[in-house]
């Protein structure tokens, strides 16, 4: 009920940490005005952090090849190199698209692809990844370049057999901007042993990424949820991305986590033992919406930016999570891969134009910005008149 809810939600909008037994019990809501309450407050933390405006940021997604030598049991995208599907990027392909991107006003490319042994150049791996972004940076040096997951780091470290910090000092001085905090899936060795593996484990993410922040690069943070994991398993991921930042922030690091985003599990066209077992194609909106006002009521002050997956939830249900905590749409993207693969109804590709039209269907202020939050193009169009509650 409402009443029991009620010093939760007064906790954290008075800007104080909850407790993960609290954040869990404001999960297991099931009350509609319990929900209701845990909806409109965050939606007013929302506003106390960061205001009304929406931002949203141009980019591209280029998924440079999807030959993968993992096996993660969610992911529809990877292929062996001989099998059917498989796919390479060549680089002249990678720079057309950085190209065409920038003519339709990007100013983030973001690069993920599938670990590959044998994408090496001159012997290693290093140099064919510090390559990808050579090539792009080289043409466009004023373009920011969001590329490579904790996973690829440590893909590239256990390869050339350099530390963490050298990889990450490599790709910096090549260019990359920011990490992708993707790879993470839930911070939960229990989950992980079951959902990728193969991968990192929960250590070696939050190592690598603290790595990042203390060498200047910042990260954004995610979770994928809706699967096999538990409310508590969702809860300890939060605690971990929150301690996570308030490490740099305490220790003064000169670069953080950016952005949190939810990604909720696509199974339609995922491995079907693990689909069989979540036995749902799509993900569960309503679901997805308290868990988006609950990570904005324990994240807190600590991660103000939060961003719904309109490729997951479709335009409408991206729309509707900023009612829910969310003060980003998130990026155009131009093409993505990786979910769609999966099976996802959201699309591959919105324009400036869309996400701008489903804001302002909101009444609520559009705004630009590049991959670090800061505001492009000021001055953007008077919101229209709200159509959606």
């Amino acid at each position: 009920m409402v009443a029991r809810v009620e010093p939760i939600l007064e906790k954290a909008l008075a800007g104080r940490d909850l407790t993960e037994a609290e954040g869990v019990g404001l999960l297991q809501q099931t009350d509609a005005e319990a929900i209701a309450a845990i909806r409109e407050a965050a939606d007013r933390l929302r506003q106390q952090q960061v205001g009304d405006t929406v931002t949203y940021v141009i980019n591209r997604n280029i998924n440079y090849t999807n030959i993968c030598e993992q096996h993660c049991s969610f992911c529809a995208f990877r292929r062996d190199a001989e099998q059917e599907g498989a796919y390479w990027i060549e680089d002249a392909t990678i720079l057309e698209k950085a190209t065409e991107a920038v003519r339709l006003g990007a100013t983030e490319i973001c690069m993920q692809g599938g670990l590959n042994p044998e994408a090496k150049l001159n012997g290693t791996s290093l140099g064919f990844y510090t390559q990808l972004v050579a090539q792009i940076k080289d043409v466009f040096p004023d373009l920011h370049l969001h590329a490579f997951s904790p996973q690829e780091v440590q893909f590239i470290a256990r390869e050339d057999g350099l530390s963490f910090v050298e990889v990450i000092t490599a790709l910096q001085e090549a260019g990359v901007g920011s990490l992708p905090g993707t790879a993470a899936e839930v911070l939960d060795d229990r989950v992980r042993q079951i959902l990728c593996p193969e991968k990192i484990n929960t250590a070696q993410w939050l190592e690598i990424v603290e790595t990042a922040h203390r060498m200047g690069l910042p990260t954004t943070s995610t979770l994928l949820s809706g699967h096999i994991e538990s409310q508590e398993q969702q809860i300890g991921h939060l605690a971990k991305l929150r301690s996570l930042q308030r490490m740099a922030i305490d220790q003064n690091y000169p670069a953080r986590i950016t952005e949190f985003i939810l990604l909720p599990f696509v199974g339609q066209d995922a491995p079907k033992p693990l689909r069989r077992r979540v036995g749902r194609d799509q993900p569960s909106l309503p679901d997805s919406l308290l868990l988006t006002a609950v990570a904005r009521l324990f994240l807190g002050q600590w991660i103000p930016n939060h961003q719904p997956s309109w490729v997951k939830l479709g335009l409408d249900g991206a729309q509707t999570a900023l009612t829910w905590g969310c003060n980003d749409m998130g990026g155009t993207l131009m093409e993505e891969h990786i979910t769609s693969m999966a099976g996802a109804q959201g699309g591959t590709c919105q324009t400036a134009a869309d996400l701008v039209a489903a804001i302002h269907a909101l009444g609520r202020p559009a705004q630009q910005r590049d991959t670090l939050y800061r505001p492009i193009n000021a001055g953007l169009p008077a919101p229209m008149p709200a159509t959606v509650s």
